[in-house]
């Protein structure tokens, strides 16, 4: 099935649809290499950087994977659905560290986004929160977790999208039963009631300031950290 020249607009939409036909009806099956970017887009009609969002988005739907050194290879031939009700489900399925590797990426770039959209409001808020963390130091491990949470919440409502704040909310309970069990298993808290305080107020300064920089470091370093704790658990 030839690819054909596509209409001005928009270009990345049609790019997408595409080639996800020539996918999807067979043209290229599971283990093919695709064609490189210049043949796509001179195929298409269209700039490198259309092709390159149209595979990314291909990789999203999980139809396609790309190699580093190799290019980019079919993996599937359909689109794997899954619904609003049984994306929960899978979360409560999926192993703590598969669920905390997303959460790492999401809320890094988040803070970043924060320091730079963040409202007075925001800022408020983000206070607020880490005197609730602080607060809830003197409580038992899951009314602290609950208090993390919240701070983490309030950082990635600051970047100002509702996606990646609804994004996250899906991970919440699934977190949190995973970082309760870490507090208890590891004694966390056993000599220091308030871990990761520093960090934290860090956090919280960093995005009042504007620094993305800083807040997307100082969150990565705090999330990787426990993250490490969590694969020896």
């Amino acid at each position: 099935m030839p690819l054909g020249s596509l209409r001005p607009s928009p270009l990345v939409e049609q790019a997408t649809q595409h080639l996800r036909e020539q996918i999807t009806q067979g043209e290229w099956p599971v283990g093919t290499r695709l064609p490189g970017e210049n043949a796509l887009a001179k195929a298409l009609g269209v700039g490198r950087s259309t092709v390159r969002e149209a595979l990314r988005a291909l990789a999203g739907a999980g139809l396609v994977q790309a190699r580093q050194g190799s290019g980019v290879f079919v993996i599937a031939t359909a689109i794997a659905t899954v619904t609003a009700e049984d994306w929960p489900a899978r979360l409560r399925r999926a192993a703590i560290t598969d669920v905390y590797e997303v959460r790492m990426m999401v809320e890094t770039q988040a803070a970043r986004m924060a320091a730079q959209r963040r409202t007075e409001e925001d800022v408020a808020a983000l206070q607020e929160a880490l005197e609730a963390r602080a607060r809830a130091a003197a409580r038992d491990d899951a009314a602290f977790v609950d208090a993390d949470i919240a701070l983490h919440a309030a950082v990635v409502a600051a970047a100002g999208n509702p996606v990646l704040t609804d994004l996250f909310a899906e991970f919440a309970p699934a977190l949190r039963e995973g970082l309760i069990g870490l507090v208890e298993v590891l004694g966390l808290r056993s000599a220091d009631r308030n871990p990761g305080h520093d960090a934290h107020a860090a956090l919280v300064a960093a995005v009042r300031d504007g620094d993305g920089a800083a807040a997307g470091a100082i969150l990565q370093a705090e999330l990787e950290e426990t993250l490490a704790r969590l694969h020896g658990a």
